[in-house]
């Protein structure tokens, strides 16, 4: 694996893998499901959509497959009222290289990871229950599109880990990025009080952004839910879906928050 992302090949791909292509010279990554037969299975732009209202929404518009003006005859139509579809590889991919997310990664290995959306701390479930997951969705949609709280990138990771942020910034490490990079100069700006050499501001500047990505990791959140792929799309829609805190801790111990239905 490298430091920046992890480059596969198309014949070490397995059912249940997330994987993802950058688009944009690099300021975005697309991410999907492969599920086997050469389909890959992803959340795009195409349904309904909440947009930043910023230069941002111009950046992200290629997260999606290229437009190609012949229809590709392996690849289904999007379903408009949710953005969710089957593609082909070549078409998920449309002329950039493929790479694998990767899960449970080691603390030192995913803070060596200078960008966001490349790996988790998160643990994968098995990949036939990925796969269930993704083609679920696939006919029953992921909600409305959102960049911040609900893009790709949180389509894959739920597919993965059945993970769901309720309420915030959602489980992309791309999004988290976004935002990290103008957090960590803002809040490192009144440490110039305290050193003003520009080397110590930058060590300064990077230390909080590794910060903020690691407590916004999904496998470190504790704003999360277990939730089964059949009752995700039901709950979302009628806002039964909440997540809260446990009341006494136990022996000190991380404990994972309780889903609540009303």
């Amino acid at each position: 694996m490298g430091l920046l992302s992890n480059r596969v090949t198309r014949e070490s791909l397995k059912p249940g893998d997330h994987i993802y292509s950058w688009r944009t010279a690099y300021i975005y990554a697309h991410h999907g499901i492969y599920v086997g037969d050469d389909k890959v299975i992803h959340f795009t732009r195409r349904g309904q959509e909440v947009g930043t209202g910023t230069v941002i929404d111009l950046l992200l518009i290629s997260s999606g497959p290229a437009n190609s003006r012949q229809s590709c005859p392996t690849c289904t139509a999007p379903q408009e009222a949710h953005g969710v579809f089957s593609s082909c590889l070549n078409c998920f991919l449309a002329g950039g290289v493929l790479y694998r997310f990767e899960y449970a990664v080691s603390p030192t290995l995913f803070l060596a990871k200078a960008r966001g959306g490349t790996c988790t701390l998160a643990v994968s479930d098995q990949n036939d229950i990925v796969v269930h997951r993704a083609k679920f969705l696939h006919e029953n949609g992921f909600g409305c599109y959102n960049v911040f709280k609900n893009n790709c990138e949180d389509f894959a990771i739920y597919c993965k880990t059945g993970l769901l942020v309720v309420q915030g910034i959602g489980q992309s490490g791309q999004a988290v990025s976004i935002i990290g990079g103008p957090l960590a100069a803002v809040l490192s700006t009144p440490l110039r009080l305290v050193t003003t050499n520009v080397y110590g501001m930058a060590a300064t500047a990077i230390g909080v952004y590794c910060a903020s990505r690691y407590a916004a990791d999904i496998g470190m959140r504790r704003d999360v839910a277990k939730v089964q792929v059949e009752d995700l799309t039901g709950r979302l829609t009628t806002g039964l879906l909440q997540v809260v805190e446990p009341q006494i801790p136990v022996d000190h111990a991380r404990q994972s928050p309780q889903l609540v239905t009303q």
